[in-house]
């Protein structure tokens, strides 16, 4: 973890100090703030026993009394799941995560990046670490995953991927569960993870790990680089309209014939935005 200058007296959530950047995003992505009668109340963030450590330095980093206590629980995926449970009552620590973007309840389609200025990547880890995953795949591909509700957090992570790695992700929602899976591998998830994860950061400790063993994969001569995706413009899709055939909108777009198909196939059907003037 990065030193603390013990001279120093951190206010607590300033978003422009990494530590409660990522403290904050884990807190949206992976915590529980409630409310009851009389002004009480909790912040509860809960995880794998094997995380405690991470829960340590949030209650390090809090100037409120809070505790963290075990349990043991039956979930979907064991009979037994030992947890570490870290739980928050001060009014006005609530008060302070609630204005910056922590809702009371539930929350996964509504949290979203603060609207003030924050250290970005820190932030990004914390939801990552909290709502994602780092690894290698089952072909040995390193990647960086997130899956979320929140269309502001699905925005903020591909804008600032794209930044770091030049890759380019359009986000959808998928049709199974309604939320947003979004993905980067090989040369893109060694650049995304190499910037999020540096080094002393505050971060799960196992992430940590597995974010610096993805620099040790090359790509094999044999496998060919994908070539990014040319965006298709408004000017491009009102030319493939007025032409009406994909041959000669192919020749003058400099595009594949089988490309041109296939955007006007989607514009005509609703697939796309219809191009505006």
């Amino acid at each position: 973890m990065a030193e603390q200058d013990p001279s120093a007296t951190p206010r607590f959530m300033d978003l422009q100090d990494p530590r409660y950047a990522y403290m904050f995003g884990f807190i949206q992505a992976d915590g529980h703030l409630s409310a009851q009668s009389r002004q009480r109340g909790s912040l509860t963030v809960e995880v794998s026993v094997r995380d405690i450590e991470l829960l340590e330095e949030f209650q390090g980093l809090t100037p409120y009394p809070s505790s963290i206590t075990k349990r043991v629980r039956s979930t979907n995926f064991a009979t037994e799941h030992h947890s570490a449970k870290w739980s928050l009552h001060a009014l006005e620590a609530r008060t302070t995560l609630n204005e910056l973007g922590v809702p009371y309840g539930r929350k996964s389609t509504t949290i979203a990046p603060p609207r003030c200025n924050f250290a970005r990547r820190d932030y990004l880890r914390g939801v990552i670490d909290a709502d994602g995953s780092v690894g290698h795949t089952g072909q040995g591909f390193p990647f960086v995953s997130l899956t979320t509700s929140s269309t502001a957090i699905s925005a903020c992570l591909s804008s600032y991927a794209q930044q770091v790695t030049g890759a380019e992700r359009l986000t959808r929602r998928n049709s199974r569960d309604g939320v947003y899976n979004i993905l980067y591998t090989k040369e893109a998830a060694q650049q995304l993870a190499a910037d999020l994860y540096y080094p002393g950061c505050l971060s799960l400790t196992r992430k940590r790990t597995a974010a610096a063993t993805l620099s040790s994969w090359v790509r094999p001569a044999t496998m060919k680089m994908q070539e990014a995706r040319r965006r298709w413009t408004v000017a491009e899709d009102r030319r493939l309209l007025e032409v009406a055939d994909p041959a000669i909108a192919a020749s003058e777009l400099g595009r594949s014939e089988s490309a041109c198909r296939q955007r006007s196939w989607r514009l005509r059907t609703g697939g796309g935005p219809w191009p505006a003037g």
